[in-house]
């Protein structure tokens, strides 16, 4: 009896220890997240106002080309971007403290002085690299230290976005998609929830829409559906241009400081060629007018595709995420009416169908759509994140992601986005020698 008791003190204080380790790391996480989180929400905020208010600076956008490469030269970062931070947890790879400040002061430049680009990139990689380098301090081994990337993940998206459950959703699931690290749930969910609680607290709001869904019945469900399909074949379309255009620049040009300088010529080129400064920057504001409002151009996802891919293959700096949410919506706002759906109300099932096409992750989709837009129209968002990821096949915007399972049948495929299509057999996993 004695024993047993023992045994069972043994294995509680096991999973005691356990919890206590990562409720203090990701207490840790969350708020060194949360503070430089704020700090950067506040920064893009001010120069994004600055920009507005001063057209002139885009005209600056090479020369904060130039500095955005000189700079990652000087921190030996370059190159590094979010397939690096998937990397990180994937194989235990480490990450450069110094990749904080250079995405940091990349992406600020970036949208000071127009460039298109989101901030989930970097939130994705400023975040990864605190959770890295605070499990290097609780000095936690190679499988904890992943864990510990995937803290920073979640609690500096959440940080950004105030989307606490959908950040948490999004940063396990990102990885592997096909895989849900259990073990990471509650660690960054509690990193989550710290750095959103943060970032109110020193006056970020969070990013919420009105949307009015419609009642749901059979026929709005084919028509969601319909509007879906037309949303996967545009998250094809903006994955493939950002690598197509992104290889075209390394292969004509491969110095670095003449290809962002001559990325930054091209964005300002195509920024008067469009007519509208509606397209530089991250263009949060289109993005209220479609959900909110049901206002958009007709060729306004055309129009941000390029300006994106011009952006980011140059080697500016932020993220595609933003940039799929403004394409999302203003496909949806333009295309729904035709298809019978409300203006608005269509918007939002294009944001969370294009960007689930892109990022390859439906459960979090679905997270987010109801953290943005309400739990109102949930079968439909839901509808539309399901046959988006069914039918964008598998390209993503980052390469290092995995999907471990078929989207067609039931079986395991593991293969990296971008890299395989649906008529491919995968290779099989090689055999070990035996050993005499």
């Amino acid at each position: 009896m004695e024993n047993s008791l023992r045994h069972w003190l043994k294995k509680a204080w096991l999973y005691l220890r356990a919890l206590l380790k990562w409720l203090a790391l990701a207490a840790v996480t969350g708020l060194a997240c949360g503070l430089v989180g704020t700090a950067f929400h506040k920064g893009i905020d001010c120069v994004t106002e600055l920009r507005l208010g001063h057209p002139w600076l885009l005209w600056l956008l090479p020369i904060a080309g130039l500095a955005i490469a000189g700079f990652y030269h000087l921190t030996k970062t370059e190159g590094k971007g979010t397939d690096d931070v998937i990397d990180a947890v994937h194989a235990g790879k480490p990450l450069p403290i110094l990749l904080l400040p250079a995405i940091f002061l990349g992406t600020v430049l970036t949208h000071l002085c127009g460039g298109s680009s989101g901030r989930e990139g970097a939130a994705l990689q400023m975040g990864g690299t605190l959770g890295y380098h605070t499990g290097r301090l609780f000095r936690l081994d190679d499988r904890d230290l992943r864990t510990a990337t995937l803290c920073g993940m979640a609690a500096f998206f959440s940080a950004l976005f105030g989307t606490p459950l959908a950040a948490t959703m999004f940063s396990i699931m990102v990885i592997s998609v096909g895989v849900f690290y259990h073990v990471a749930f509650v660690p960054c969910f509690t990193a989550s929830v710290v750095a959103y609680g943060v970032s109110l607290l020193l006056g970020v709001a969070p990013t919420r829409f009105r949307v009015t869904a419609p009642e749901i019945d059979p026929w709005l469900m084919v028509r969601v559906a319909l509007l879906a399909a037309l949303c996967a074949l545009v998250s094809v379309l903006f994955c493939n241009t950002l690598h197509v255009v992104g290889a075209q620049y390394r292969k004509r040009i491969p110095n670095p400081y003449l290809r962002a300088a001559a990325g930054g010529v091209l964005v300002i080129a195509l920024t008067y060629l469009s007519g509208s400064g509606d397209y530089n920057g991250a263009g949060m504001d289109i993005v209220r007018a479609a959900v909110e409002q049901g206002q958009a151009q007709p060729t306004a996802f055309l129009w941000k595709i390029a300006f994106t891919a011009l952006t980011l293959g140059a080697g500016f700096k932020g993220g595609e995420v933003v940039p799929s949410f403004f394409i999302g919506a203003t496909f949806g706002c333009v295309m729904g009416p035709l298809l019978g759906l409300p203006a608005g109300f269509s918007a939002a099932v294009g944001l969370v169908a294009v960007f689930c096409g892109c990022v390859n992750c439906p459960t979090a989709s679905i997270f987010l759509a109801v953290e943005l837009f309400g739990a109102g129209g949930l079968l439909a968002f839901a509808l539309a994140c399901g046959i988006s990821y069914m039918l964008s096949g598998y390209t993503g915007l980052y390469s290092s992601q995995t999907i471990l399972y078929s989207k067609l049948k039931a079986q395991y495929i593991n293969v990296h986005t971008n890299h395989f299509h649906a008529d491919e057999t995968p290779a099989p996993a090689p055999v070990p020698e035996k050993k005499d």
